[in-house]
């Protein structure tokens, strides 16, 4: 794909949607379309732009069109075209999935090595920072406005961790400055969407962290929040954002693993690199995905088979290392 208009181009009535719960990039990917696609409607001829997505945190209500985007899905309509923006694989859609399957056309761009390139046009870049990066080759440059710009910028922040991951390059950061020239406040968008926190969520963070385990000799950080804790606090999954990077930065860990628990012996797993461990090819074991660095996944049964069930293959790994 050279450019979205071409790949839109006739389509009258187009969805987008990305993954369960929707992360920064996932977010700012899905509303920098929908404010693309909707400020452009007359010149791209577009009748209707739709964006489906789970319920996320307060601190990205800061995006223009975020309050548009639909967090039910009892709508029957028909869409010319369904757009996959950040999502590895079509289980990941959740919901959204009955309007792929009724689309006429399907459309997948996403960065996750792991993608199962699954639309009928998949556009994947698998070195690229973010799905935001990706987007921003896909627009007309001409046609991006300071709102398009401060999305875009947001998704690109979520998942570099500030330009600070190894998955920042020259080309993430050439764009991150075409994004700046739009006019918007990137002091604030990293504040009030990547840094600013609420005291539940310091309080629940504060917990992880008391609690964290080191396993593997010290060379793995393992944090987890229980059900419980977070009925305690009345949290959300969106109330756990940026755990994952905090026990990320312990001294002397190769990795990190962030549990916690969504449902009855039910568990979101993330992981984050801090060396030569592949997590993606962890998660992708267990039905997941993501990237060589950061990768996630969903696994069953109790807390300690989920440790005990991951550890092995970082050892392996850790063990071809030495």
């Amino acid at each position: 794909m050279n450019n979205i208009n071409a790949e839109i181009s006739g389509a009258k009535k187009i969805a987008i949607a990305g993954h369960i719960r929707p992360d920064g990039d996932c977010i700012g990917s899905c509303t920098a379309l929908y404010l693309y696609l909707k400020l452009n409607k007359e010149e791209l001829e577009i009748d209707k732009v739709d964006v489906y997505l789970e319920p996320f945190g307060n601190e990205f209500r800061i995006l223009a069109g975020a309050d548009e985007i639909m967090h039910t899905y009892e709508s029957e309509e028909l869409y010319d075209i369904f757009i996959s923006l950040d999502c590895g694989s079509l289980d990941r859609l959740g919901n959204a999935l009955k309007f792929y399957n009724t689309a006429k056309k399907t459309i997948n761009i996403d960065h996750h090595i792991s993608n199962q390139s699954f639309g009928k046009v998949n556009h994947v870049v698998a070195d690229a920072s973010s799905t935001c990066e990706v987007l921003f080759t896909l627009m007309d440059e001409k046609l991006i406005t300071k709102e398009i710009a401060e999305a875009l910028y947001v998704g690109i922040i979520h998942d570099t961790g500030v330009f600070k991951h190894s998955n920042t390059s020259e080309k993430t950061m050439n764009i991150a400055g075409k994004l700046i020239s739009k006019g918007i406040d990137f002091s604030e968008l990293i504040d009030e969407s990547f840094y600013s926190k609420t005291y539940i969520q310091n309080q629940i963070l504060g917990r992880c962290l008391m609690e964290s385990i080191l396993v593997l000799h010290g060379r793995v950080v393992v944090g987890t929040i229980n059900r419980k804790m977070l009925d305690f606090y009345e949290a959300s999954s969106s109330d756990l954002d940026g755990i994952i990077d905090q026990l990320r930065v312990t001294k002397g860990t190769e990795v990190a693993i962030f549990i916690y628990e969504t449902d009855l012996q039910e568990y979101k797993v993330s992981m984050r690199s801090n060396g030569e461990v592949n997590v993606s090819k962890i998660a992708v074991y267990f039905g997941g995905g993501g990237h060589i660095k950061a990768a996630g996944c969903t696994m069953k049964g109790s807390l300690h088979d989920v440790i005990n069930n991951l550890t092995p293959h970082i050892e392996a790994q850790l063990n071809e290392l030495k």
